[in-house]
């Protein structure tokens, strides 16, 4: 059973180069289930606990939260069911995070809840993907939460977790550490400075690490900062850039970077309910 397992952990580069999204949207949850059933065997096995929390993340982001934003203007009722649907995967690949941290440090999780500096001090270096994805699902779920207040009160946790994986190795996954605070430096609380410089930092720390090659970046800062600072010259710069990226060129992040392009194009569509963008004065 562990075999199985090991081989289902280390299978995810299959999806990664697959040209066809819809393709996948179809195959991931048999993947996920599957997974989950082995899990009920074997569940302290890490590389499954690993495999199933940034699973579950990338498939509540690609095919559940985006439709959810894609539909809101058509269907509002449809929107909010798809939200929900997302924030309850997030909050599942969280806890198996969380399961595959408690797997590597005993007593890992009831310590983040009491006094999460101390509980993210037993994290190492090899505990980064695993504190990135818990991370990033807990703070997405946040995120589709905000009427939650326990669920805002877990922000120290998440922030915890990923403040970790950035201290122990920054550049972990070509950038996706900075590309994930990019967004969270503009909702981050307490911190010093301008949020938008901080996130521009890790948004040119990003591209340099990914090489130009990774659509997310761009996406993220354009979201992100270009909107909330309502830089449309910038915005419209950076999705082009996006939409420029020929994602055949890098197979690795093909299909990552294919869903981020729908994201890209969805923004592009969206721009003018983004901006208030002053109507054109009338001739003289």
């Amino acid at each position: 059973m562990n075999k199985v397992g090991d081989a289902l952990a280390g299978g995810g580069t299959t999806f990664a180069s697959d040209d066809d999204p819809e393709l996948i949207r179809a195959a991931v949850p048999f993947s996920l289930k599957l997974m989950e059933s082995l899990l009920a065997e074997s569940p302290r096995h890490k590389g499954l606990l690993f495999a199933t929390a940034s699973g579950f993340t990338q498939y509540a982001y690609a095919f559940v939260q985006m439709d959810a934003d894609e539909l809101e203007d058509r269907d509002l009722a449809g929107a909010t069911a798809l939200r929900e649907r997302a924030r309850r995967l997030y909050l599942r690949a969280r806890d198996y995070g969380l399961r595959g941290l408690e797997a590597r440090h005993r007593g890992f999780r009831a310590t983040l809840q009491t006094n999460a500096p101390a509980a993210v001090k037993l994290a190492r270096a090899p505990d980064v993907p695993l504190l990135y994805w818990t991370a990033a699902s807990w703070g997405a779920a946040i995120a589709l939460s905000k009427d939650n207040p326990d669920r805002v009160a877990e922000i120290p946790q998440m922030e915890a977790l990923m403040d970790r994986a950035f201290a122990l190795e920054p550049d972990w996954g070509e950038g996706a550490i900075h590309t994930f605070l990019i967004t969270y430096e503009m909702a981050r609380q307490g911190a010093a400075g301008d949020p938008a410089a901080r996130a521009r930092r890790h948004f040119e720390r990003a591209v340099a690490l990914s090489g130009g090659k990774q659509v997310a970046p761009y996406v993220a800062f354009a979201e992100a900062v270009c909107a909330q600072t309502q830089d449309l010259k910038q915005f419209d710069a950076l999705l082009a850039q996006a939409l420029a990226i020929d994602a055949d060129a890098f197979p690795e992040h093909r299909l990552v970077n294919r869903v981020m392009q729908r994201r890209a194009r969805w923004l592009a569509a969206k721009r003018d309910d983004l901006f208030l963008i002053p109507e054109p004065s009338p001739a003289p």
